[in-house]
């Protein structure tokens, strides 16, 4: 099936292909290890116009989801159970493009999807490393015990990310940045912006909240999916792993991050409409991925 890369949203000058991947091509840059040179210096005057249109981008994204996080109860019970509906009633859960998957995709079909799945990959791993920095103790330890289950608890073979790229490999998807719609890289640009920029810390621990909460269900519609398709284990295990794992996942990070964070007597609230708008964010961001996907696809 053919893919259509062409934008679909309008009123916001961040919502479209040319911006999408012009911030992706940035943040894979500004990221990878390197050396000192003279070219740091010159990339300061670049980086801060980035900046400030990234800022820009995730003003644009809080926008959308003000009134709605903006409900979300501050106390701890209260936020705990509206963090948690999330998963029923969240934007984009259980997308009707998941049944489709399992019962009707192609492989082809699969294989774009993957494709577009694994180029809007921004790294579990990495985006917890980053958010964790000099957070609260109790949040931090739960945060360091994810990054090291992502991590394969120092088993390199139980790592997350290579799981991934093991299934990218195999069925030589070769994502790129040029040929991913602009609502996949928009989701790993979010995620990248929250996670690397400290006024929005609070905001990444919603988000990556809401991955752990909403990713089980999806995961396991992918395994599926694979198995339908004939897929070994091997190649379903990131997916049968997430989709049993996250569970357990969610559930500590809720108790561990979230619910501390928000029984602060003196940030508790602030905390709490930071992480609510940051979940919301994300979640948005997917069901903007699975409408386009549909579209993609020609689901009805």
């Amino acid at each position: 099936m053919a893919t259509r890369f062409r934008s679909t949203l309008s009123g916001s000058q961040f919502f479209n292909d040319v911006f999408q991947r012009a911030l992706s091509h940035w943040n894979r840059e500004r990221l990878a290890p390197e050396f000192p040179g003279a070219e740091v210096a010159s990339r300061i005057d670049r980086d801060a116009r980035m900046m400030r249109l990234e800022l820009g981008f995730l003003e644009d994204l809080r926008a959308e989801v003000a009134d709605e996080a903006a409900a979300a109860p501050t106390d701890a019970d209260g936020f705990i159970a509206w963090f948690e509906a999330l998963e029923e009633n969240g934007p984009g859960q259980h997308d009707r493009l998941f049944d489709w998957l399992e019962n009707e995709a192609s492989l082809d079909d699969l294989k774009i999807f993957l494709r577009q799945e694994a180029a809007g990959e921004a790294g579990f791993d990495d985006l917890v490393a980053m958010t964790q920095v000099r957070l609260p103790d109790q949040p931090k330890m739960e945060m360091a015990r994810n990054y090291w289950d992502e991590m394969g608890r120092g088993n390199p073979k139980g790592m997350h990310g290579p799981m991934l790229h093991f299934v990218v490999d195999e069925l030589e998807l070769e994502p790129s940045i040029d040929t991913t719609c602009w609502e996949s890289l928009a989701l790993a640009n979010a995620m990248t912006a929250m996670a690397t920029n400290r006024s929005y810390a609070w905001h990444s621990v919603g988000a990556l909240g809401a991955i752990e909460l909403t990713a089980p269900a999806r995961s396991a519609a992918v395994s599926r999916t694979m198995r339908r398709l004939g897929f070994d284990a091997r190649m379903r295990r990131y997916f049968d792993l997430h989709a049993v794992l996250d569970i357990k996942h969610s559930e500590e990070w809720n108790k561990e991050a979230i619910r501390p964070a928000v029984e602060d007597p003196v940030e508790g609230p602030a905390r709490a409409r930071a992480m609510a708008e940051g979940a919301l964010m994300r979640l948005k961001c997917g069901e903007r991925c699975f409408d386009r996907y549909r579209e993609m696809f020609e689901i009805a």
